[in-house]
């Protein structure tokens, strides 16, 4: 955890937790304990709220010397030893309150906490779920159990195991299923494994939690353009961009939505806006050599792949429109060089193959261009029904919402 541990907890109204009736504490209990052992607890509790570890540890000594099995006190005096960094000394005693009282969700809380600040958060999940169980209305163990299972999911993401990632933010999604953190972070994920309309849905409902946040616009207008939803993508992205006029990437997500939109003089507009912006990127500059190529300007845009390539020489859409540019030239050697490195950079490149398949032809390689002109026939197809599946999926005339599908 990010706050000292005592810190943390208070944080989280653990305090409160402690001399609440909840929790398996009953009234008639407290009213069993003297009321210098009550101040003593609350004395501790207060010092423990404001840093003060040695007053709550003298408290809680004197509390123990006539009191040693005060469940209360030994997780108290636990998170002082761990404010210590007395690890190995504050488990101990919180695994004793536990064996005094199983049922007391803070001493639960308390040695989850202390898990994760010893980075085991495996170890954390059964004691915050356990603390969950006992008294489902305690915050803190939920927060932290988020938290825990937010961390892994991050961690899993970064180590390319985003099915991993899905099933934690899932299992966060379930006991808090109006964050909008777990559900940003469950969309992203969605999105990146092309669950379209499960991204689609956890955006709009993070959204409606938290009105105008700028990333989840972002991921929103990145799912809408994902779906082919143009229009819906354009007002997301002019609204990001009402918001956050600074930023070159909205321009440049405007101006890709235009685009597909063929609105390519406003499309320009924002390409040319990021730029402005942001001078040292590559994609603006791609995706105005693209509007140039498209009207003609075979100048122009050679212009702009020659910029973009002197930036990334490994830019494979440049690679594959240079490629196209010199096809249109006859310079069949040159078109060839580029195109293949084009494909050997990305494979799925239609374009880059088709103009492959036409300069083998130019060349007399019949038997490499059908071969190539087959595979850029393939990738149509599929675009082709990548897309009709995924307007199936989505229609709720013809199939269950996905999130119905997937439980």
């Amino acid at each position: 955890m990010k706050l000292p541990f005592g810190k943390a907890l208070a944080s989280w109204g653990i305090f409160t937790f402690l001399f609440a009736p909840a929790a398996g504490l009953a009234q008639s209990a407290q009213s069993q304990v003297r009321p210098s052992a009550g101040n003593l607890l609350k004395d501790a509790a207060e010092s423990l709220a404001a840093g003060d570890l040695n007053r709550a540890e003298s408290s809680l000594n004197i509390l123990l010397a006539t009191a040693p099995d005060d469940f209360r006190a030994l997780n108290l005096l636990g998170i002082v030893r761990a404010e210590q960094h007395r690890e190995s000394d504050a488990a101990k005693l919180f695994r004793q309150a536990i064996e005094l009282k199983p049922d007391f969700a803070s001493a639960h809380v308390s040695l989850g906490m202390l898990d994760v600040q010893m980075g085991k958060p495996d170890e954390a999940v059964p004691q915050f779920q356990e603390a969950l169980r006992l008294d489902a209305g305690r915050s803190d163990a939920r927060a932290s159990l988020i938290s825990v299972w937010r961390d892994e999911a991050h961690t899993a993401v970064r180590e390319h195991d985003p099915e991993k990632a899905l099933s934690l933010l899932l299992q966060a999604r379930k006991i808090s299923p109006k964050d909008p953190d777990v559900l940003y972070d469950f969309g992203m994920v969605a999105l990146n494994m092309s669950l379209l309309p499960d991204a689609l849905q956890a955006f709009k409902d993070a959204l409606d939690l938290r009105k105008d946040d700028a990333n989840v616009l972002y991921a929103l207008g990145r799912t809408q353009m994902a779906l082919a939803n143009y229009g819906d993508a354009r007002v997301i992205f002019e609204r990001y961009g009402q918001l956050n006029p600074g930023d070159a990437s909205g321009h440049y997500a405007l101006g890709m939505t235009l685009e597909a939109l063929q609105r390519p003089a406003d499309a320009r507009h924002e390409f040319e806006k990021s730029i402005e912006l942001q001078p040292a990127q590559t994609e603006s500059y791609f995706q105005l050599g693209r509007i140039e190529l498209e009207a003609g300007n075979l100048r122009a845009a050679d212009e702009q792949f020659t910029r973009v390539l002197s930036r990334d020489s490994h830019h494979a859409g440049a690679l594959g429109s240079e490629g196209r540019l010199k096809f249109g030239r006859k310079d069949y050697a040159q078109a060839l060089d580029l195109l293949e490195k084009a494909i050997a950079l990305d494979a799925s490149l239609r374009e880059a193959h088709y103009y492959l398949g036409m300069t083998y032809a130019r060349m007399g390689r019949k038997d490499d261009s059908e071969k190539e002109l087959a595979v850029a026939t393939r990738l149509e197809h599929e675009e082709v029904e990548r897309h009709r599946n995924l307007i199936r999926i989505i229609d709720p005339s013809e199939a269950p919402a996905a999130s119905e599908q997937k439980k």
